[in-house]
């Protein structure tokens, strides 16, 4: 019988998704870890328990829950993605990187993922590669500032203020807070 085909399974997944309804956090993730046992590796229990590690601020928890997630033969490209971003969160830099750039290979179009790379590229002071990530992501998501914020603050980070300034002016457009906030902590003005 498989793991779907098993009544047990269903129970464990009802009463994990009861007690995150009624709002038991820890009791679900106590259902979740019962269920691992049950079913070690299950993919929809590891995910929702790295899920529920995450919220409840256990991001050490959640990273090594999402490590086994990865490396599953079926893991998607969130899964990749919500690791490089918890590795981000706490400093781990270089494996965030490499998090996010797994996650692009499984899915090129995922603008999150190809955000968080620029984040990390910029970390590192390699610009001219959280240039291309970041323009990347502002192609998948233009209408998102938080792309346009980081790459106009890059810019300024090089030298090169004429190429910020104009992205002051797109956002002005769309995001005026966005626009204003960069002018304030640039000294550029349009």
């Amino acid at each position: 019988m498989s793991v779907k085909g098993d009544l047990r399974w269903y129970l464990f997944k009802f009463y994990a998704s009861l007690f995150i309804a009624l709002g038991f956090r820890k009791r679900a993730i106590i259902t979740f870890e019962e269920m691992l046992h049950q079913y070690p590796n299950d993919p929809y229990a590891l995910s929702s328990l790295a899920y529920l590690k995450t919220q409840a601020g256990d991001k050490a928890g959640a990273i090594s829950i999402y490590k086994i997630v990865v490396q599953r033969s079926d893991a998607l490209a969130s899964s990749w993605y919500n690791l490089g971003f918890l590795q981000e969160e706490v400093g781990d830099i270089e494996d965030a990187e490499f998090s996010f750039r797994k996650a692009l290979k499984l899915d090129e179009k995922m603008d999150l993922a190809w955000y968080g790379l620029g984040l990390t590229l910029i970390q590192q002071r390699r610009f001219d590669e959280a240039i291309k990530a970041l323009k990347k992501n502002t192609q998948l998501q233009p209408m998102s500032p938080y792309g346009w914020y980081q790459l106009a603050r890059v810019y300024v980070d090089r030298q090169e203020p004429e190429e910020a300034v104009k992205i002051i002016r797109h956002l002005k457009d769309f995001e005026p807070k966005f626009a204003k906030q960069l002018e304030r902590e640039t000294g550029l003005t349009v």
